[in-house]
């Protein structure tokens, strides 16, 4: 959900990625993975922006990883390949605090070819950054700061002086769930306000694509109770994913619509299974549910 979200704010607020990582407002629109040829983009951290001039590749980390330097040459090469003209730039950006020497990687060198990348440690940065531009906002209490919590009230004040209602929704759920990285669930809750996040674009795909799935799984058991049991089924795996990043349960619950006793007792289940739950696995969470 995290690299999702990621993903989202750089597409809907590129302008403010541009000056934060350009240093300079740019337009950029998002470039299809698909126009790029060989072997697919391996799409769920990955974002292309682009104008007339330049490419913009961002690369969403939260645990190190030792293919980046690879990988990023891999892009590289094939953006070369489409658009030999244009000015790349590329960065991975790391979210979660680390020692291990991989976030610290930005060659690769096989041989002859050596091929250099940016990389960006959030925790190494000044959180007045993100307090400069709505779109990074939801970044600042994984910046470097001595007080995330203090960070958190801050940017909470912020978002309440957004204007545009679908702006301030979008910001404050990209916020809450971001910022579990490094503050626990119940101070994100005090904090932020929950009915703001409701009307949010990523929680109202959220619930869209599980619907679809839940609709679809009722239609294949041929039951006229199956599209019930798909819509809770749906409703238990957006709780699910919200919960394993780290959203508080009330906020899931105010969210999904169960209520909190249903919610604990999911995470229970969830707990005891241990396992990332597959469809089957959910099915019988929700009949579990309903008893």
């Amino acid at each position: 959900m995290i690299d999702n979200i990621c993903k989202f704010l750089a597409e809907t607020f590129s302008n403010d990625f541009a000056s934060w990582i350009l240093g300079k407002s740019i337009t950029l629109t998002k470039l299809e993975p698909s126009e790029l040829s060989v072997e697919p983009i391996r799409a769920d951290s990955i974002i292309f922006l682009e104008s007339t001039e330049l490419i913009l590749h961002i690369e969403f980390q939260t645990e190190p990883n030792r293919t980046i330097p690879f990988r990023m040459a891999d892009y590289r090469l094939r953006l070369y390949r489409r658009f030999p003209e244009r000015e790349i730039h590329q960065v991975v950006i790391y979210l979660t605090p680390s020692q291990s020497p991989l976030v610290y990687e930005n060659t690769f060198n096989l041989r002859e070819l050596n091929h250099q990348f940016n990389v960006i440690r959030l925790w190494e940065q000044p959180t007045e950054i993100f307090q400069k531009y709505a779109g990074l906002l939801p970044f600042a209490t994984l910046s470097q700061t001595d007080n995330p919590e203090e960070t958190l009230r801050k940017v909470a004040r912020q978002i309440e002086n957004i204007t545009d209602k679908q702006v301030q929704s979008n910001v404050a759920a990209s916020t809450a769930i971001i910022s579990g990285i490094a503050l626990n669930k119940e101070i994100i809750q005090r904090l932020l306000r929950s009915e703001i996040m409701k009307e949010s674009v990523i929680y109202q795909e959220i619930l869209l694509e599980g619907k679809a799935e839940g609709k679809a799984e009722g239609k294949a058991e041929g039951k006229a109770e199956g599209i019930a049991e798909g819509k809770t089924n749906a409703r238990n795996q957006i709780a699910i994913n919200m919960m394993r990043s780290n959203v508080s349960i009330d906020l899931v619950a105010q969210f999904t619509g169960l209520t909190l006793k249903q919610v604990k007792k999911l995470q229970l289940i969830q707990t005891k299974q241990s396992q990332i739950p597959n469809a089957s696995k959910v099915k019988r969470s929700s009949k579990k549910l309903k008893e």
